[in-house]
C-alpha cells in the first residue's frame, strides 16, 4: 500500500465532522502506531473488541488459512465447518439451557436479531399481541434504530426520537449505589425494581449488567 499523504482531505465519512482523525497504520499487542510515527497504547482494545491484541500471529494465520479454504458461504443456504465447531465449543453441556447459537458480526446486529427472534417466537406460539419490549434507563444496546430504540442512553437517542416505535419502555437501572433507598434491604430494592417491569403484552426484557458506554452498574455492597 502506498504511503498516505497526511495533509490530504479524507473522503471517508468519519464519526465526527469537527476534525479528521489520526491514521493508524500498524498494531502490535496493545500498541497502535500512527502514520506520523507516534505510538498509542490501545488500553481498551478499540471498542473492547481487540482483546487478543493487535498483530496476533496465531489469529492472523487462522484467518488467512480459512480465507484460502473458504471465505464465505451464504447462511441462507449453507453452514460451514468453523461455524459448527464454534457453536459446539460455546454450547457444550448446554450452559444455562442454551442449545443453539446464531452468529452475527456486531452487537447492534445481535440486538436486532434478538428483537426479531422474540417477535417471531410469540407469533409462532399464537400470541401476536405481544409487541412490547422492556429495557433499562441509561442502558446501551447498540446503534441501529431498533437497538437504539430499546436502549435508554439519552444522548444517543435524542436526534432519532421521532423515528423510534412506541413498543419500548424503560425501567430503573439496577444501580443500588445511587438508587437503593437507605431504608431498603437488598431484597426490597430488587422487589421494587421487579415491580416496574410488569407489562401484559411484553415480548422480552433487555438486560445489560456490564456496559462501558453508559458505565458499569456498581453494587452498593
Amino acid at each position: 500500500m502506498k504511503n498516505i499523504n497526511l495533509a490530504r482531505v479524507s473522503r471517508v465519512m468519519h464519526r465526527t465532522v469537527s476534525h479528521q482523525p489520526d491514521i493508524a497504520v500498524r498494531g502490535d499487542g496493545l500498541t497502535l502506531t500512527l502514520a506520523n510515527g507516534r505510538e498509542i497504547i490501545d488500553a481498551s482494545g478499540g471498542a473492547a473488541v481487540a482483546c487478543l491484541g493487535h498483530g496476533n500471529g496465531r489469529v492472523a494465520g487462522a484467518i488467512g488459512a480459512q480465507a484460502l479454504k473458504l471465505a464465505y458461504a451464504h447462511t441462507g443456504f449453507f453452514s460451514s465447518e468453523p461455524a459448527e465447531a464454534l457453536a459446539d465449543l460455546l454450547l457444550e453441556g448446554e450452559p444455562g439451557g442454551l442449545s443453539h447459537a446464531f452468529f452475527v458480526s456486531s452487537g447492534s446486529e445481535a440486538m436486532e436479531a434478538a428483537l426479531k427472534l422474540a417477535r417471531q417466537f410469540f407469533v409462532e406460539k399464537g400470541e401476536p399481541q405481544r409487541t412490547h419490549f422492556i429495557a433499562r434507563r441509561q442502558s446501551y444496546h447498540g446503534n441501529t434504530l431498533g437497538a437504539l430504540g430499546a436502549g435508554g442512553h439519552v444522548g444517543r437517542r435524542i436526534p432519532y426520537e421521532p423515528l423510534f416505535p412506541d413498543r419500548f419502555s424503560r425501567v430503573s437501572p439496577c444501580f443500588p449505589f445511587h438508587y437503593q433507598l437507605d431504608t431498603e434491604s437488598g431484597s426490597q430494592y430488587a422487589a421494587r425494581l421487579a415491580s416496574e417491569t410488569g407489562h401484559n403484552g411484553g415480548h422480552a426484557c433487555h438486560a445489560h449488567p456490564a456496559c462501558g458506554v453508559s458505565r458499569a452498574q456498581v453494587p452498593r455492597e
